[in-house]
Parts: C-alpha cells; sequence; structure tokens
C-alpha cells in the first residue's frame, strides 16, 4: 500500500456485482447473524513511518457519543475469509442506494473485493431498526484497488432494495456529498469504533478543523480523534455534507485519523455509483 500516486494517471473506475440475485441478498443476510456481527473483526489500517517525521507534541481528544442516526450504520464484510466491521453514511444519489464508505471496507486495495457486504442503518448494541441492507455493486478507485493509494481509499456501496421494494435512502434519508472543497474545513466525523477502549455497539462523533498530513507525505487530512479500528468509513462532514471518510492512522500517534481528499478523481467513481 502506497500513501501517494499520480492522481491524473488514476481515475478509472473499479466495479464489483455483490449480490445481485433474490437468493444471494437472501444468503447474506442469513449470514449476518448477531453472533457473527458481534465477532467481526474491527477493519483498522495504522502506518509506520520514520521516527524522524513525528511530531513533538499531540494532542488527544475524546470520542463523544451519540444516538443512533439512520443515515449513519455499520457495514459487515467478508475478506480472505474472516469477517469484518467498517462504518458508512447513506449518500444522496440518483438511485437511492448508495453508502459511503472506505475503500479498504470492501476491497483489500490491491485485492480482492468483499464478499457478504450488508449495511446496518442506526445499528446500536446489536439491535437494527431499519434492517440489514446487502449491496448490489462495490465501486472504488482504480488507485486502491489496484495500488492501495491512501489518497484514493474510498468506497461505493449500492444497495439493493428492500424487501418492500424500497430503496434506502427512501427509508433512512441522506446526506449530500461534496467534492473539490477548500482544504482546512471544520469537520465532524462518525463511526462505529471497536477496537479497545471501544466495543463497536453505538455510535460516536469527532469535531475539529482538518490540517494537511505533515508526516506521511500523503494528500489526506486529519482530524483530532481518538476512534478506532471499525469506525473505518465512517462520513467526514461539513455544512451538512459528507466530503471524507475515516481512512486511517499513524501507529505513532492514535489521536489524529485521516481521510482522502475528495477530489475529481473520487467524484468520477461516486458519478457512476449514484446511477448503477
Amino acid at each position: 500500500m502506497t500513501l501517494a500516486g499520480p492522481a491524473a494517471a488514476e481515475t478509472a473506475v473499479v466495479a464489483h456485482e455483490a449480490a445481485t440475485t433474490s437468493s444471494a441478498q437472501s444468503r447474506i443476510e442469513a449470514y449476518w447473524t448477531t453472533e457473527r456481527m458481534e465477532s467481526a473483526v474491527p477493519a483498522d489500517l495504522s502506518l509506520a513511518v520514520d521516527a524522524a517525521r513525528v511530531p513533538a507534541k499531540q494532542v488527544r481528544a475524546a470520542a463523544d457519543p451519540e444516538n443512533p442516526q439512520p443515515r449513519h450504520g455499520k457495514v459487515f464484510f467478508t475478506l480472505g475469509g474472516a469477517n469484518y466491521v467498517c462504518s458508512g453514511t447513506a449518500t444522496n444519489s440518483s438511485n437511492g442506494d448508495v453508502v459511503t464508505t472506505a475503500g479498504h471496507c470492501l476491497n483489500e486495495g490491491p485485492g480482492a473485493f468483499a464478499t457478504n457486504f450488508a449495511f446496518v442503518p442506526a445499528y446500536d448494541n446489536g439491535s437494527r431498526p431499519y434492517g440489514t441492507w446487502t449491496a448490489e455493486r462495490l465501486y472504488t478507485t482504480s488507485a486502491w484497488a489496484n495500488s492501495g493509494d491512501f489518497n484514493y481509499d474510498v468506497g461505493f456501496a449500492v444497495m439493493n432494495e428492500n424487501a418492500s421494494g424500497q430503496s434506502l435512502t427512501q427509508v433512512v434519508g441522506s446526506y449530500p456529498i461534496a467534492f473539490n472543497l477548500a482544504r482546512g474545513l471544520n469537520y465532524t466525523s462518525y463511526g462505529y469504533p471497536a477496537g479497545a477502549p471501544f466495543n463497536g455497539e453505538s455510535l460516536y462523533s469527532c469535531s475539529g478543523t482538518a490540517r494537511q498530513d505533515t508526516v506521511g507525505g500523503s494528500q489526506d487530512q486529519g482530524l483530532t480523534c481518538d476512534m478506532t479500528g471499525g469506525s473505518s468509513g465512517g462520513g467526514w462532514l461539513t455544512g451538512g455534507r459528507i466530503n471524507s471518510v475515516n481512512s486511517f492512522k499513524y501507529t505513532f500517534d492514535p489521536s489524529t485519523m485521516y481521510g482522502p481528499y475528495f477530489g475529481s478523481t473520487i467524484q468520477t467513481v461516486y458519478n457512476q455509483a449514484a446511477v448503477a
């Protein structure tokens, strides 16, 4: 996996069919029992850097507990025979079916796409008030799928309609998404941290001003936040719009979460997912 890559050369979209039949959808819904959800491993990406790059002082800020919210939820998936958990956000789209998450929550980067992908809106201590939604198609950037480039660690899942024929956002609502905004904005990030000291059973948030990554050379922005694995893919909101996701941390600094800049490359991927 790499921290930086040539944006202009990595504009292709990588798409993957997931549960495209009713039998596949039923199988995935049945697969995610309460026991499997509780035992799913938090997807956690931490990067090591040269000690000479480590800032002399770190600021720590605890995440705030939140009440369950229908537009935020937990993402469950299988990779390499293991079950994992991430976070995701219901996103405004033409098809009404898009969930925004991290690229590593649906693709190994580089490598295979996830199976058994599901989204549970407003998950709270095992409760699934809006049901379990399966994915019809998964989308990410070629920069992530082919090179594991953290500048493009973003994924979009197009969910199947429920048994009543409703699209996801008809049921839970959605946030609009924005691209090519100024850097250094104020954000609130959401997620379901599952690594200690959290247990992944409830929603948390962090708020603050984003700052440029001056440590590892990525184009990502950092936000003071102590959320742990499992919060990956949770949406960063600014002005009521999704404009990044929880992506990774540096091993020496558990108090800063980094998220990719939503530029034209990521917009290209979203545009395809939004009409699929």
